[in-house]
């Protein structure tokens, strides 16, 4: 008896891990080709304490259908607290928070065709930098 429970319990513990890894590995950060940033800039550029690269000017764009694995996997927050720092961002700096586009297909084609700009999608497309 216990040793069913203990396979239970395992299976269960498993499946529970392996949803978490599948969710992890579909968030990748994209950004048109002229773009020139790294993986440790993200978090800074997606609060608004980057606004350039280099001489371009960078456009943040967030993802609805992914933005909560995004936020929990990359900038390591909820979504209650992103919106607040953009809140506050907004009154005290004057700065626009992210547009926010509807899915992968819309965030990826804005990306290809505006320079400057950078968002997640759960996939990446071709024609985009992915960011490493």
């Amino acid at each position: 008896m216990k040793s069913l429970i203990f396979r239970v319990c395992s299976a269960a513990i498993l499946l529970l891990l392996a949803s978490q890894f599948a969710s992890a590995a579909g968030v990748v950060v994209i950004a048109n080709p002229d773009v020139s940033v790294s993986a440790d800039e993200v978090r800074d550029i997606f609060l608004g304490e980057k606004q350039f690269a280099g001489d371009t000017k960078l456009i943040v764009i967030d993802n609805a259908a992914v933005q909560n694995s995004f936020l929990s996997q990359v900038m390591h927050m909820d979504a209650a607290k992103y919106n607040g720092i953009w809140t506050k961002k907004s009154f005290r700096d004057g700065l626009t928070p992210p547009a926010v586009k509807s899915g992968d297909a819309e965030v990826s084609e804005y990306i290809k065709r505006t320079p400057g700009s950078i968002g997640y999608v759960s996939s990446a497309p071709p024609g985009v930098k992915v960011i490493q």
